[in-house]
This record gives C-alpha cells, structure tokens and sequence, in this order.
C-alpha cells in the first residue's frame, strides 16, 4: 500500500474515475438519517434505463469523433504527467485512454459529436487524480494531486480550431 490509497497503483489504474464527493454539512447529514430511519434509499430503486438503451448509449460516447490533434494533446497532458517532478509517477497508457473515453462522453453530454479540449479539461482531474503518485512533498507545500494536474493543463498547449 502507498499513501493514503487502500489499493496499489496498479490496481488503482484499473478504475474509469475518482469522484469526490466530500463530507455533507450538519444539516444534510441529519436530513439523512432522519429519511434513512425507516428505510434505505436503495429498497426504492427503480430501473430508469434498459440494457438495450444502455449500449446504445455507450456506443453513441465511442463514435463521437476525436480529431488527431486532440488525440496528440491528450498523449501531451499524459506525458506532462510523467515528466512533473511533483510526481514519483505519472500516468500510464490506461490513462490516455480513460481521458479519451471521458472527453468522449463530457462532449456527447454536452450535445457535441467531437472532443474539445475543453471536454478533456473539464474531465481530466477525475480520471488522472488517482494514476498518479504525488511526491510526498507536494503534501507538505499544502498543494494538491488535482491542481499540480490543473497546472499541467494551463503549461500543456492546448490546440486550437481550425478551418
């Protein structure tokens, strides 16, 4: 085990995104157990999209289309991982990827059938966050894996349209 992390980064590379969601305020928390008191949340699930629609969907996020320069400052945000000296480790191919894939479907998202950069951008906290090992001093400065990888993203050329 490294850090704070419960599993080794292998492992770790292996899931899609990290998502915090942080810790509800007094208020929330209490409006929490007084409707879990009785029941739990997941007794009233119900299905909201069928396996079929699902796919669909899926495969919808994979044609959005990717142009090769958004390709190439993808691998470039990747590799600016491993060359920051505030990281022991930067990101793997797994995590090219993961952004590709989460660019891919931030864009469909947002009514787009192309990847912007700014689709990478806005994705690319959540799916390097935990790819990486942060040196243990960039603790005791007070910063954070996710605004050294918000640093990378402002030193990273970002391509600009075309045509």
């Amino acid at each position: 085990m490294t850090g704070t992390y419960p599993l080794p980064e292998a492992q770790l590379d292996r899931f899609f995104a990290r998502i915090s969601l942080g810790y509800p305020d007094r208020e929330s928390e209490t409006a929490i157990l007084s409707r879990q008191q009785v029941a739990h949340p997941l007794e009233l699930v119900s299905t909201v999209v069928k396996l079929p629609e699902l796919l669909e969907m899926q495969s919808a996020v994979r044609d959005v289309f990717v142009h090769e320069t958004i390709r190439g400052y993808i691998v470039d945000v990747i590799r600016a991982t491993r060359e920051s000296n505030l990281f022991l480790i930067g990101a793997a191919p797994r995590g090219s990827l993961y952004l590709m894939r989460a660019a891919q479907a931030a864009a469909a998202i947002n009514g787009f059938d192309f990847v912007r950069p700014d689709d990478v951008k806005m994705m690319a906290s959540s799916i390097l966050s935990h790819r990486v090992l942060p040196r243990a001093e960039l603790r005791t400065k007070g910063q954070t894996t996710e605004e050294v990888i918000d640093r990378i993203l402002e030193n990273v050329p970002t391509p600009v349209p075309v045509g």
